[in-house]
């Protein structure tokens, strides 16, 4: 594998809005930022991905995007965000932003001066087409629910938008559009942004048939994420085009980290993505995240148990060796906390908290943290849907509604689900609103802030901070790093129930990474001999002297993990 710059990096995602506020509006802010940027580099981090804060009107959060050239006036100025991209130069960090690039803001001046001609050359920016028999062109679904068309003002014509009705899709079929995409890429990457987490990139290739399917609800509409699936498994070729002309016009020259959000990519295509000549640097890994989704939405997700949760991420694992690295991730601003959805009941603990970050920052691929996942932060307590923010949760709470589940059920499913619980602010103090404003927080605090939060954990050795510390120094130890960033990956006690173990390998090396998922204390096996413990979660001791030449048996508390060193 070629080396790259980022290959031996940890990356650690900034929900701007949440992170820090410096100014009482209770938003966050660039300032917020920059100010912890040592807190950062001490933790270990040394990329940073930024979500949207760019102009915006916030329907979702920035992802409707009215101005792809200024910073969004709650966050700062450009001035402070170059303020930003200087001070994480002098700590040899690197900014990524968000790339949105499928959709638009309906308040962008393209969208607008589509609207004021619907036949002229903005329109053709976007999707706007005519009704069939009265009716929208299709019957398809947005992820936010409702139709994806939406009348064109003064038109006969409908505009298609795969997310909000304020979010209308940008036209990739328009040569001219992608030349103002990538125009625009350019000018970030010229100013010394290290790349992008590329956003929804999937959806850019409609199928222009605009096909009517049977419908999945009782609202006549089929979810539109079908006809983007069965348009790239029928054409896998068909979004190739675009792809590789956004790298090679942008990513390529500036030697740019990309990490894109593509689901459901099978081994076939997989190098076309992240391979040595990929579209991409990597993608996420949301093997875990596909495994949950529900038939029809939150309310009927499915029960998983540890051992499905294992096999999914050492597929993962497994699909992308010999191709390319995997960006691993437990949570981020999308999905609830990782720690409420992945761990057992029993193991939502300080103990479960450090076991999980010890299985996910030392797979193979680059390690996203998302912020406060470092301090063991959980889902919040909600209490009525008023008090959400995000559009899909309550998108979601009623499609539970129409599903005939009562109001406790629907707010069961939100409570569980919704992206609010990654959303709340930072927990920085015990302190009032947890440090993170002087003003009104913009979303809800969650109320552990008082137990959970930056300064106690500092200050406590034994704290999950301290242990993610460890545990990134440990990955970047020069004995260890070749091994952790290219070493090749092995499932472990493969017949053990509930024990989550897997190893990396290289040359004369090899590393043991055993985890008890399980409620009740386990008795291991362990067919090699082991030369010492590089981490462990219990600071526990174990004698390895009587057990070098016939392998090692010892016993694991619940939610104990270990690293362990094999004698080669």
């Amino acid at each position: 594998m070629e080396r790259k710059w980022w290959h031996d990096k940890v990356a650690y995602q900034i929900y701007p809005k949440s992170f820090l506020d410096t100014n009482g509006d209770g938003i966050g802010d660039l300032r917020g930022v920059i100010s912890k940027l040592d807190y950062l580099k001490e933790l270990g981090v040394d990329i940073i991905w930024l979500s949207p804060i760019y102009k915006s009107p916030f329907v979702d959060q920035g992802y409707d995007i009215s101005d792809y050239y200024a910073i969004a006036e709650e966050f700062g100025t450009m001035e402070e965000f170059d303020e930003l991209l200087h001070e994480a130069k002098k700590r040899n960090m690197y900014i990524l932003m968000d790339l949105v690039v499928n959709h638009c803001s309906i308040e962008h001046e393209w969208f607008k001066k589509a609207l004021e001609d619907p036949e002229g050359e903005y329109a053709d920016f976007f999707y706007f087409r005519e009704g069939k028999d009265g009716n929208p062109p299709d019957n398809l679904r947005s992820y936010f629910g409702g139709s994806v068309w939406e009348p064109v003002p003064n038109s006969n014509k409908y505009y298609l938008h795969l997310f909000s009705k304020e979010q209308p899709d940008l036209n990739w079929e328009n040569p001219k559009l992608r030349e103002e995409v990538y125009k625009m890429v350019n000018w970030w990457l010229d100013k010394g942004l290290a790349g992008f987490r590329i956003d929804a990139i999937m959806n850019i290739k409609k199928d222009l048939e605009f096909p009517m399917l049977e419908p999945d609800g009782d609202d006549g509409l089929a979810i539109c994420f079908r006809t983007i699936e069965s348009l790239n498994e029928k054409n896998p070729e068909g979004i190739d085009l675009f792809l590789k002309e956004l790298k090679e016009r942008t990513f390529k020259p500036h030697d740019a980290l990309t990490v894109a959000e593509a689901f459901n990519i099978d081994k076939s295509a997989l190098s076309k993505f992240i391979g040595e000549d990929g579209y991409f640097s990597t993608i996420f890994d949301f093997s875990a995240e596909t495994m949950v989704n529900g038939e029809h939405g939150w309310y009927d997700t499915p029960d998983f148990t540890v051992d499905e949760w294992k096999n999914e991420l050492f597929s993962a694992q497994e699909m992308a060796e010999g191709i390319g690295f995997m960006a691993n991730i437990i949570e981020n601003h999308d999905e609830p906390r990782g720690v409420s959805r992945y761990l057992p009941t029993y193991a939502q603990n300080d103990m479960g908290k450090k076991m999980i970050a010890t299985v996910s920052l030392l797979f193979r691929g680059l390690p996203f943290i998302y912020q406060g996942q470092e301090i063991g932060m959980t889902n919040s307590e909600w209490n009525d849907i008023t008090e959400f923010n995000d559009i899909n949760t309550k998108d979601q709470y009623n499609v539970a509604r129409d599903a005939g589940l009562s109001d406790d059920e629907a707010m069961d499913a939100c409570r569980k689900f919704s992206r609010d619980n990654a959303r709340t602010p930072m927990q920085w103090t015990f302190k009032e609103n947890a440090g993170f404003t002087e003003g009104t927080p913009w979303l809800k605090l969650n109320p552990n802030y008082v137990d959970i939060n930056v300064e106690s954990q500092e200050k406590d050795p034994d704290s999950v901070l301290n242990y993610y510390k460890k545990l990134i120094a440990l990955r970047k130890a020069r004995k260890y790093s070749e091994t952790f960033i290219y070493g090749n990956f092995k499932r472990e006690l493969e017949d053990e129930s509930k024990i989550v173990a897997y190893s990396r390998s290289l040359n004369d090396q090899k590393i043991i990474i055993v985890a008890n998922f399980d409620g009740v204390q386990r008795e291991i096996s362990i067919d090699e001999s082991l030369k010492e413990i590089l981490i462990s979660n219990s600071n526990r001791n174990i004698d390895f002297d009587m057990a070098k030449d016939t392998g090692f048996q010892f016993v694991m508390e619940p939610s104990e993990v270990f690293v362990f060193e094999v004698e080669i």
